[in-house]
Formats: structure tokens, C-alpha cells, sequence
């Protein structure tokens, strides 16, 4: 347990967490919306300081980051928690864990030069908080990317965009790329499906694309939900527009799961309309996941040749050359050295 970073303390010892964009006001005694932050006394602590419920040596497609050192491994952890309520959250076990009264947080002890250690031993060249959501491990991924970015490695989000503006500017100096879900393009696909609000998202996107980290953008395409032209559109024109044609798009296929059961997978049609909102808007880079035959290579923006071949979320070949294409020279955006 670690005293909590990013709140403020309010009459009658209560508190307001300024960690993400929900702003809970918490009681004492009580937790804010993620469920590991409590209000004790008066002081906000977090319950998951060192808690790593899960820890894995992952290529970094996985993530999925297609432009941030192609064929490398990032070493992936996370706690318990999320401040989302994703009604089709995939790893619900962990991230909508309730520890209940008794703080009884599950995971396994561990220090961030343990962290780093482990990611150094195993090769990996970046190290990923992801799994859940990082923002409600903030305390512990900050002190983490800290010695990650002196050890050399690059520090990766894997995340649902409502941390706010004060915290990101805490982690921002060590934070080289994050993975942002852009769920849907409408406030109420946000607040029945996820619990949040479309604005506070792509504010806090456009946050991270001031401070220049580089960012790749995902969608899970859900039958009836968000695969409207309107919402592919949107989304689509919103990266163009203001983010820049260059940054990925990644697309991918629904399955049931969770309490969305009642939902079939997604269509490969709806996989399709999504990819041609991407080529309206003029995005370079649009690449399509879960899905067999999906759209995984990295084509030359300028003369079309493909220059990175993946299968599967893994690199099998990479002709690029410092990030440059070997036909025509052009130069494409990412972390490639």
C-alpha cells in the first residue's frame, strides 16, 4: 500500500482523486470508481503499489503497437483495477476485480528494480503496463518508468484515455508510446458500455499527442454498438484531423464475452466499412486484428511496398532500414531505432 499521488483534500476528511477524469470524491472509508484507490482518514492511498497480478514477456504487436521497435519482446505487467466498465472487457477477472472490505488484493509482491530486472533479463526492450488499465497503478508504473527510461528501455501505455492532464504531465517525460482505445465515437456508447464520456477521451488522446508520444490508436468494432458509418466516420476523420494522418488505426473484430454474450462476432463487412472510413480520412496506416487473413503488414505510404510482413501479431520480416523504406527511401512515422 502506498500513499496515493494526485488528490486533494476536501472538509470532513474526505477526498477528491485526480488521477483520471471521473474526479471521484470519495469518503473516508470508501474507494473511488477503480476500486483499488481508498480514502483512509483522509488520506488517499493506493491498495495495488506492487501488486503484479500478471507478468509476461510479450512481442510488442501484441500491444498492439505496429510502429514502436518492430520484433521486439516488452516485458507486460499490470494490478488489479480499472476505472472503465467495459460490458465486453476481456480480461474482466483482473481489471473488474472487486478486493471487497478487506482489501484483499491479489498478486505478487514486487519492487520496480525487480520490474526492471526481470525486463532486462528477458531481453525485451520496452516495458508495457497494459492487461488493465495503467492509470490506477500510476504510482507504481511512474516509479517503474523512471528507472525503466535510465535503463534504456521505452515505457508503453496500454490504455482507455481518461488519465488526466495533471498526471499524464507526471508520466509524460518517461513515457515514449501508448495504445489509446477509441471505443466508439458517440457520449452514449461511452456511458451504457464503458461508464464514461466520448469528450473526456479525446481530450485526454489530444493531451498525449501535445506532448508528442507516440500513439496508435484502437477500435473494437462491435455488431449494433459502434459500427455505424457515423461512428467509423467519426472516429476516423477525428485521428486525420487531429492527430495526423500517420498515426495507426488499429481495427479489430468483437467476440462474445463477458456481458456481451448476446452479441454475435463481428462481421467481416463491418470490418471492411471501417477500414474505407480509414482511406476517406487519408490514414496512411490501417491495419485490421482478430481475424484470420486481417490486415497486419506495413505498407510504404509513399510507393506502397510492403515493408514489415506479420502474421498472428508477430513480425516474420522487416525490411526497413532505420525506419526508412529500402524502395524509395521515405521516411515513416514510429519508433523504429
Amino acid at each position: 500500500m502506498r500513499e496515493a499521488l494526485f488528490y486533494e483534500k476536501l472538509p470532513h476528511d474526505t477526498v477528491r482523486c485526480n488521477l483520471c477524469r471521473h474526479r471521484c470524491r470519495i469518503a473516508p472509508g470508501m474507494r473511488g470508481i477503480c476500486r483499488v484507490r481508498e480514502n483512509r482518514a483522509g488520506r488517499l492511498m493506493s491498495l495495488v503499489y506492487g501488486r503484479v497480478v500478471a507478468e509476461h514477456v510479450d512481442p510488442v504487436e501484441k500491444k498492439p503497437l505496429f510502429h514502436v521497435l518492430p520484433g521486439t519482446t516488452s516485458y507486460s505487467i499490470a494490478t488489479v483495477g480499472c476505472n472503465f466498465r467495459c460490458r465486453y472487457c476481456q480480461n474482466h477477472t483482473i481489471a473488474q476485480y472487486d478486493p471487497g472490505p478487506a482489501a484483499n488484493i491479489p498478486g505478487q509482491s514486487a519492487t520496480p528494480e525487480q520490474i526492471i530486472e526481470q525486463a532486462l533479463g528477458n531481453g525485451c526492450r520496452s516495458i508495457s503496463y497494459t492487461y488493465t488499465e495503467p492509470t490506477i497503478f500510476c504510482e507504481f508504473a511512474l516509479d517503474c518508468a523512471r528507472l525503466a527510461s535510465a535503463a534504456g528501455l521505452k515505457n508503453i501505455f496500454v490504455t482507455n484515455g481518461y488519465i488526466t492532464t495533471q498526471a499524464l504531465d507526471a508520466v509524460a517525460p518517461f513515457l515514449d508510446a501508448a495504445n489509446i482505445d477509441l471505443k466508439g465515437f458517440t457520449d452514449d456508447f461511452y456511458r451504457r458500455v464503458a461508464g464514461a464520456r466520448l469528450e473526456e477521451v479525446l481530450a485526454c488522446i489530444r493531451d498525449y499527442r501535445r506532448r508528442e508520444i507516440w500513439i496508435e490508436i484502437t477500435t473494437l468494432v462491435i455488431p449494433g454498438e459502434n459500427d455505424s458509418d457515423e461512428q467509423l466516420n467519426g472516429i476516423a476523420q477525428f485521428i486525420a484531423d487531429e492527430l495526423g494522418r500517420d498515426v495507426p488505426w488499429h481495427i479489430s473484430r468483437f467476440f462474445p464475452q463477458y456481458r456481451m454474450m448476446d452479441r454475435e462476432a463481428t462481421p467481416r463487412a463491418s470490418l471492411a466499412r471501417a477500414v474505407e472510413a480509414g482511406r476517406r480520412a487519408g490514414l496512411r496506416f490501417l491495419y485490421v486484428g482478430n481475424l484470420d487473413g486481417g490486415r497486419e503488414n506495413t505498407e510504404c505510404p509513399a510507393c506502397s511496398a510492403t515493408v514489415i510482413r506479420r502474421a498472428g501479431f508477430q513480425m516474420v520480416d522487416n525490411r526497413l532500414v532505420g525506419g526508412v523504406c529500402p524502395e524509395c527511401g521515405a521516411e515513416l512515422a514510429g519508433i523504429f531505432t
